[in-house]
C-alpha cells in the first residue's frame, strides 16, 4: 500500500528559504481568480470594470482569506487542542501562521465582511460583487486541499477494504497507542532501515528522511493504518465540482439576481463539507455530543447564511449585474 512521500518542498534555498507548495497554492488561487473575475467583466457580468479584479484579489487575500482564515484558526480550532494560554504568553502566535493552520470557515468569513466593506467603498452591489468572488473561490479551495495533500496533512479516517486507501506518517503520532509504544516500534525499525535515524531526531526531521528513502517508508508500513485521502475527496468536491455548478450557472443564466450565486456557494460548499468530512480524521475534539465534527457545524451556519442569500435574492430589490464605469 502506497506510504505517503510528497515532499512539501518544491524548492529548497536554505534551510529559512523554501519555494512550498503551499504557498504556491495561495499563489495560484489568487492569479487565477484574478483572471477568471476579469474574464467575467469583460462579460459584464461582475459589478466592477475590467481590470480592476487585480487589486481587488490582492486586498481580498490580505484582508479576507489571511486575516480571517488565521482569526479562525486561533480562535476556534488551536484553543481545542492547546488551550487559550496563547493569548497572554504568546500573543505574536497569531501572525506564526507557519507555525499553525487555516481555517476555510474563518476565510469564508473574513471575505464576507471585507467584501461588504469594499462594496460600500466603491459604491457597487455588495451581492453582486459576492457573486463573482464566490464563483472562482472553489478553484482556490481546490489548489488549498492539493496543497493538503502534498503535505500529507488533514488526512482520512481509517479505510479497511478500500483499494485506493493511503498511509500518512503524520498519523503515526496521533494514532499513537500503547502509551507509545507502537511509535516506539516504529521509530526502531525506520532507524534499522536508515543510517541518518540512529541518532534522535524531530519528527520533522524523521518525515524529511523518509521521503526520500523508500526502505524507511517500507519499514514504518506495517505501523500505519490505511487511510482515505480525505484531501483529494475535498478538492474534487468543494473544488471543482462547486466550481463548475456555479461558472455554469453564471454563464447559463447571466441575469440571475444578486445573491444566488453566494447563496448557492454557501448552500452546496456546506453539502460538500458535512458529506466529506465523514471521511476525514477530524483535527479538533467533536462537537454536539459527538455528532459532528467541527467542520459539520460550522458548516450548518453556512446553510442557514446561503439560504438568507437565496431569500434576498428572491425578495430584495435588485438587478443582474451591470458593469460601473471606471
Amino acid at each position: 500500500m502506497y506510504v505517503h512521500d510528497l515532499n512539501p518542498v518544491l524548492i529548497r534555498f536554505t534551510d529559512a528559504i523554501q519555494l512550498r507548495w503551499y504557498g504556491l497554492a495561495y499563489l495560484g488561487a489568487f492569479v487565477v481568480g484574478a483572471w477568471l473575475l476579469n474574464v467575467l467583466a469583460k462579460r459584464k457580468l461582475w459589478v466592477l470594470p475590467p481590470g480592476a479584479a487585480g487589486d481587488f484579489i490582492a486586498a481580498a487575500a490580505i484582508f479576507g482569506v489571511f486575516i480571517g482564515g488565521r482569526l479562525g484558526y486561533m480562535l476556534w480550532y488551536y484553543p481545542k487542542a492547546h488551550g487559550w494560554d496563547w493569548i497572554n504568553q504568546d500573543p505574536l502566535m497569531l501572525f506564526k501562521v507557519w507555525e499553525g493552520g487555516m481555517a476555510s470557515h474563518g476565510g469564508i468569513l473574513g471575505l464576507v465582511i471585507f467584501t461588504w466593506v469594499y462594496a460600500r467603498r466603491k459604491k457597487v452591489s455588495w451581492r453582486g460583487l459576492g457573486d463573482g468572488l464566490c464563483v472562482v473561490s472553489p478553484l482556490g479551495l481546490f489548489f488549498g486541499r492539493m496543497a493538503n495533500f502534498i503535505n500529507g496533512e488533514l488526512y482520512g479516517r481509517i479505510a479497511d477494504g478500500v483499494p485506493w486507501a493511503m498511509k500518512f506518517p503524520r498519523a503515526l503520532i496521533e494514532q499513537d497507542k500503547a502509551e507509545g509504544l507502537e511509535f516506539s516500534a516504529a521509530m526502531d525499525a525506520a532507524s534499522q532501515a536508515s543510517d541518518q535515524l540512529k541518532v534522535p531526531i524531530h519528527f520533522e526531521q524523521f518525515l524529511a528522511v523518509q521521503r526520500h528513502s523508500p526502505a524507511v517508508s517500507r519499514a514504518i508500513e506495517p505501523f500505519l493504518l490505511p487511510r482515505h485521502p480525505s484531501q483529494l475527496y475535498e478538492g474534487l468536491l468543494e473544488g471543482l465540482v462547486l466550481f463548475a455548478i456555479l461558472w455554469t450557472v453564471r454563464i447559463r443564466c447571466p441575469k440571475a439576481p444578486p445573491g444566488v450565486l453566494t447563496g448557492l456557494f454557501f448552500v452546496f460548499y456546506a453539502i460538500f463539507r458535512i458529506f466529506a468530512e465523514q471521511f476525514r480524521e477530524p483535527d479538533s475534539e467533536l462537537v454536539m455530543g459527538g455528532l459532528l465534527t467541527s467542520g459539520q457545524f460550522l458548516s450548518l451556519f453556512m446553510i442557514v447564511a446561503g439560504i438568507g442569500f437565496l431569500a434576498s435574492a428572491r425578495f430584495v430589490k435588485g438587478s443582474a449585474p451591470a458593469l460601473k464605469e471606471p
